[in-house]
């Protein structure tokens, strides 16, 4: 595929997380770090070496700049960041441990982002030189302009030969599953590779994982295999990765993943990860397999380089795959003892 550039596009938020693991209920001090799925996706492939950029919008004050000035620490190209709107959406975060989960609560209503216009000008000028298009399921879940925009870029992605790659990120919290279905199945029509998790296709599209229970944390390798090779039949769609994650506690995750062409699926290692902070985790899988993808890579290697490297960032804080490729090979290749690198 040889991306030249990836384009991606969603909502920019801050995220206020709580001091290490106590509640938001009882934390007096927020720790301030800059998020959105889709630009976690745009830094995990400008770390490996994908020019990247995010369209999005942002306030024009301080803590946009400040949002746009975090971004660029990390590589992410902002030059397609408008200003407008009076507010960053914000994202509360507590992490949890052991028995006790982890909790997010959002605050985006009336965002700056949900008041995003372009057209096909805009889009034509912005996609120029790309090749891949990026944007999850919590984009069009942000009101019916942001769809339309959406639906813009996506047009003249698909007229422009560019890849387009959607993480179905359904987030019950923003938006109804009759809602989800009926939005995200009008714009399948445009998509190339499928990214997301059990419940996201049984969520959004009513495929069913049989055997399985993500809310139970069980997992049954072999339907997920079905549902990967479904939506590749549905939808039309080149392939299909779905993550496996199994639930031990908030603290401990069994973590893989498939892909599928339709005819024939790969499945990544398993690793057991002790967890430091999921958010990101499926955001690192996503850019970790677009950049496989835009190198050419096979898809046994691809599968394996995303799930390692979102193994990995699941031991960092912060919403950043910042791992080199030289630390994801090498947990590829059996190094997993966490022995000191001299």
């Amino acid at each position: 595929m040889n991306a030249k550039g990836l384009v991606c596009f969603g909502e920019l938020m801050i995220r206020l997380q709580a001091q290490g693991y106590e509640k938001l209920v009882q934390s007096n001090l927020f720790e301030v770090k800059y998020t959105g799925a889709e630009a976690n996706v745009g830094v995990s492939c400008a770390n490996y070496g994908l020019p990247s950029y995010v369209v999005s919008q942002v306030p024009d004050h301080d803590i946009g700049q400040a949002c746009i000035n975090y971004l660029r620490k990390y590589g992410l190209d902002t030059s397609f960041i408008k200003r407008g709107g009076d507010r960053l959406g914000i994202l509360y975060t507590e992490t949890g441990y052991s028995q006790r989960a982890s909790k997010v609560i959002y605050d985006r209503a009336k965002s700056s982002f949900t008041e995003l216009e372009l057209g096909f000008s805009e889009w034509e000028a912005i996609l120029q030189g790309k090749s891949w298009f990026h944007f999850c399921g919590t984009a069009p879940a942000q009101g019916e302009r942001v769809r339309k925009t959406l639906l813009c870029g996506l047009q003249v992605a698909k007229a422009n030969g560019l890849t387009v790659s959607v993480d179905y990120n359904y987030r019950s919290k923003l938006w109804s599953r009759k809602e989800a279905r009926e939005t995200m199945e009008s714009l399948m029509q445009f998509v190339d590779i499928g990214i997301g998790n059990e419940e996201d296709c049984e969520a959004m599209f009513g495929i069913k994982a049989q055997g399985s229970d993500f809310s139970k944390g069980l997992v049954n390798t072999a339907s997920y295999e079905e549902v990967a090779q479904t939506m590749v039949e549905c939808f039309g769609l080149k392939y299909q990765a779905i993550t496996l994650r199994e639930s031990i506690s908030a603290s401990q995750n069994g973590w893989s993943a498939i892909i599928s062409d339709g005819h024939t699926s790969f499945a990544s290692q398993k690793y057991d990860v002790l967890i430091v902070d999921r958010i990101g985790g499926g955001d690192s899988f996503s850019g970790a397999l677009i950049w496989c993808m835009s190198e050419n890579k096979d898809l046994q290697f691809a599968i394996d380089f995303a799930v390692a490297a979102s193994c990995l960032k699941q031991t960092l804080p912060g919403d950043f795959n910042l791992v080199s490729k030289d630390d994801v090979l090498a947990l590829m290749q059996g190094n997993a003892t966490g022995r000191v690198q001299r």
